[in-house]
């Protein structure tokens, strides 16, 4: 194939990825360092007004424990999958793609019911006798990392069953015959080799989770205000786009540093056992 012709296929992918992103992403940096002055000031606004460092902070802790959760339930899901076969990895591959068929605003909105005062979950808690009365669950932090962790698993999930499944079972045998429990032969053999889509599920989970908007919206308070909200909150309500771009800057900052940390501490190449 011709370079040009290469050059004609992708084409459209990089004018969407320019029209839809990179610009409007440019405008939004150029307006964060050029109103209402020229100058770095909305940034400093960013870092020298405690609540906005509070709310970076927040959002950079709620996305981790987002990420670990989804990785510890992801995990045995994925294993599961890897080592089944026919109508049950069927079921178990629907169960997991489900989601994807409804929106997160109805996925959000339907957390929001059953941790509700009157909701399904405290009525378990109270009918149980787990509990005198019904407790706050709404509007909490906890609600908001259990609502992001149910919509953002599946990314987790896919990642690595593609690499248990992409795992010689000989190696597993080949350990026990050695004599390695299942303990040392996961530690040993499973992991290590799992890497590589443990990895590329914890980025696309964590990632996604820093920008989250309508689950922190719906089910979070004032206390538990992440970046994206607050994003929206400053263009909404106050009209301050200049101080808005620049949170956008500081965000996409985060996210492509922690992308290329990510990068630099774990190579596919080496975790596969390639030579550079």
């Amino acid at each position: 194939m011709s370079k040009a012709a290469i050059v004609g296929l992708m084409l459209p992918f990089f004018s969407l990825l320019f029209f839809a992103f990179l610009y409007p992403l440019m405008s939004l940096i150029a307006i964060s360092v050029t109103e209402p002055q020229p100058g770095l000031a909305n940034y400093a606004r960013v870092f020298q007004n405690p609540v906005y460092a509070t709310v970076l902070l927040r959002t950079l802790r709620i996305a981790l424990l987002v990420s670990l959760l989804s990785l510890v339930l992801a995990f045995p899901v994925a294993a599961l999958m890897a080592r089944s076969k026919g109508p049950k990895l069927a079921l178990i591959t629907a169960c997991i793609l489900l989601p994807f068929w409804s929106s997160v605003l109805v996925r959000t909105a339907a957390w929001a019911v059953l941790l509700q005062r009157n909701g399904l979950v405290n009525g378990l808690l109270t009918g149980s006798g787990v509990t005198d009365a019904p407790i706050k669950l709404l509007y909490t932090q906890g609600a908001v990392v259990v609502a992001m962790t149910h919509v953002l698993m599946p990314f987790m999930v896919l990642p690595i069953y593609g690499a248990l499944r992409n795992i010689p079972t000989d190696l597993t045998r080949a350990a026990a015959i050695c004599g390695a429990g299942p303990a040392r032969a996961f530690r040993e053999v499973t992991l290590p080799l799992a890497l590589p889509g443990v990895t590329g599920g914890f980025i696309l989970v964590f990632l996604s989770a820093l920008g989250y908007f309508i689950t922190p919206s719906l089910l979070g308070s004032p206390q538990e205000m992440m970046i994206a909200t607050l994003i929206s909150q400053q263009i909404r309500e106050t009209l301050d786009w200049p101080f808005a771009s620049a949170l956008v800057g500081v965000l996409t900052l985060f996210v492509t540093g922690i992308t290329l940390a990510f990068g630099r501490l774990f190579r596919f190449d080496r975790l596969m056992g390639a030579r550079a």
